[in-house]
């Protein structure tokens, strides 16, 4: 029996009132998260849980959302390319973001006729906010006839000015499915330093980048390395190329979680977002393997902005709604399935 000054954690909790997601933090909470915390997160998962069903609702959660988001409501969880494959099949009538504004956008844009949601609407994202519309038309003026591919990291209005979107996981294959000799590449800088090292195709980087990989450093690396004995490395390619050089692997953040439960490195280091490593980390102890992960934090502002208790006020009162400009929808779902069917 649960002790009368804490409230039940998910094995303790009438099944009825749990999702999927809930439920499979039945092994992993225990050794997450402290009594005093769950406390406080057992009432807001138990009501968004309730609310969910009672409003049609989905919750789509990137894989940098803490572990109470992440383990305990979310009902589709990845990267920004399975949050966006996810949205395009989406059959709730509403989409609640946990993530930041272009993800929603994104959303909205697969499904035009449903509500999406995001519970803060001041989540956005260094990189979406780098490059405008004005750029986008001065770089077609400066290259005529050279596409541009678009990460998904852009706004809505970006992404309608672009040829074809992309994420970290199939930047290179985006690139060179095009089949020409060059294309611009945006926003992020590092990214497309990156993906050109890996092909022939020249790319055209534009100036902008992640608040959080940019401050990775390959002296970070070899600190790391001198005080962790065996430790590998894993990069995501908006790190700056000097430290995915110094990285024993760089893929986006799905391509690390693959990575981490297929080697199973004895220690690891993780070069993302910080509640990326704890996500990994507490499925890693589900699994029961003895991975050891380093931990130099560097967490985004943005998705800190979402947590439980948002969630729970924007379904309860529907906030707040994210739409898309009707001249940008058309021409911005064209740029993402092209993506998807790539």
């Amino acid at each position: 029996m649960p002790r009368a000054d804490v409230a039940p954690r998910p094995a303790q909790l009438p099944q009825a009132k749990l999702s999927g997601a809930a439920l499979r933090l039945v092994d992993p909470w225990g050794a997450a998260i402290p009594d005093l915390e769950w406390k406080v997160f057992a009432d807001d998962i138990a009501a968004i849980t309730q609310l969910k069903k009672q409003k049609n609702a989905i919750i789509l959660a990137h894989n940098y959302q803490t572990p109470e988001i992440f383990h305990g409501v979310a009902d589709i969880v990845g990267d920004s390319l399975t949050l966006a494959r996810a949205a395009a099949e989406v059959k709730a009538e509403r989409i609640v973001m946990a993530g930041v504004h272009f993800m929603a956008e994104t959303a909205k844009i697969l499904n035009p006729t449903k509500k999406v949601l995001i519970p803060d609407l001041r989540a956005g994202c260094s990189l979406a906010e780098s490059i405008t519309v004005a750029d986008m038309r001065l770089l077609r003026q400066k290259y005529p006839g050279v596409p541009i591919v678009t990460y998904v990291n852009t706004s809505a209005a970006i992404k309608a000015e672009s040829d074809i979107c992309c994420t970290s996981a199939n930047a290179k294959k985006i690139v060179e499915s095009l089949g020409v000799a060059q294309v611009i590449m945006v926003p992020d800088e590092y990214l497309a330093q990156n993906v050109a090292r890996e092909t022939k195709v020249k790319i055209i980087a534009w100036r902008g980048h992640c608040e959080v990989h940019e401050r990775f450093t390959a002296s970070e690396i070899t600190d790391l390395r001198h005080s962790h004995a065996g430790l590998v490395v894993l990069a995501h390619p908006e790190c700056p190329p000097d430290v995915v050089m110094a990285s024993d692997f760089a893929g986006s953040t799905a391509a690390m979680i693959d990575y981490v439960e297929q080697k199973q490195p004895a220690r690891v280091v993780l070069l993302t977002e910080c509640s990326m490593s704890d996500n990994v980390a507490l499925a890693a102890a589900q699994r029961g393997q003895a991975t050891e992960f380093i931990r130099p934090c560097n967490l985004c502002p943005h998705m800190k902005r979402i947590s439980l208790a948002g969630i729970r006020t924007c379904l309860e009162r529907d906030l707040y709604e994210v739409t898309v400009a009707a001249e940008l929808l058309a021409p911005a779902r064209q740029a993402i399935d092209r993506m998807l069917a790539a």
